[in-house]
């Protein structure tokens, strides 16, 4: 499967929070989510597990209580059912890889 970013359809899933699903198949799912500046990816838990990578800009990243700010080329996992979110200190990118795939994302 190919997909081209331009393609992909954008949805508004919050003030200041847009999301495409890329590629997706088998098992994993790859999500670009874009945060404006003070956008927040409120804290939440899902039976998925997670692998993030900051594309741009900077993240404040809350995991289980654990903070830490996060600079492009910088990444984190999070295991299923663990409570987590992330403020955007400027405008930002960040790729969300899942498995399995967010059946609630399509």
């Amino acid at each position: 499967m190919i997909v081209r970013g331009k393609d992909a359809e954008e949805f508004v899933v919050g003030d200041g929070v847009k999301r495409k699903v890329l590629s997706r198949g088998g098992k994993l799912m790859a999500v670009e989510v874009s945060f404006k500046k003070g956008a927040v990816g409120q804290m939440h838990s899902h039976p998925h597990e997670q692998i993030s990578y900051i594309v741009s800009g900077v993240f404040e990243v809350n995991i289980d209580g654990d903070r830490k700010v996060l600079s492009p080329s910088d990444s984190y996992y999070v295991p299923p059912n663990v409570l987590h979110g992330v403020v955007a200190l400027e405008d930002s990118v960040i790729l969300d890889i899942f498995t399995p795939q967010r059946e609630d994302f399509l």
